[in-house]
């Protein structure tokens, strides 16, 4: 009985200090471009596993709170322990118009048993809102 309170011990202290298991995403940047608006990530996994690939069906609102777009944002791989930056250019958007990044889903979650979603923290740094 004291093994495994041991080892039950060494386990959470190897997650952060009893904080759970999560994935968190964080709207960095909205920067306009030539052609369109290129959005800056940060991405930590502090999952306890490696993501050998995470994508997310994305939602993109205007201002004016009207869908504008549904797109695909990939992630690729983010490794356990480390926090990576991630930027997507998109083509035709108007960042000044750009009200809200809504994730609708994983569209790919390899590793992770569903914990893309389920562990999923986000936040945003700008005036754009960020979530699910």
């Amino acid at each position: 009985m004291a093994l495994l309170l041991t080892a039950g011990t060494l386990t959470a202290g190897a997650q952060g200090g009893g904080e759970p298991p999560s994935l968190s995403l964080e709207l960095n940047g909205a920067e306009a471009t030539e052609r369109g608006c290129r959005l800056t990530f940060v991405a930590a996994n502090r999952l306890g596993e490696d993501i050998e690939r995470a994508a997310y069906e994305v939602a993109l609102f205007g201002t004016d709170g009207l869908v504008e777009r549904l797109t695909v944002l990939d992630f690729k791989d983010l490794p356990d322990g480390q926090t990576k930056v991630r930027q997507f250019d998109l083509p035709d958007i108007d960042c000044e118009g750009l009200g809200r990044v809504l994730i609708n889903g994983a569209t790919a979650c390899e590793g992770g048993e569903n914990a893309c979603m389920d562990a999923l923290k986000t936040e945003t740094r700008g005036s754009v809102a960020f979530g699910t």
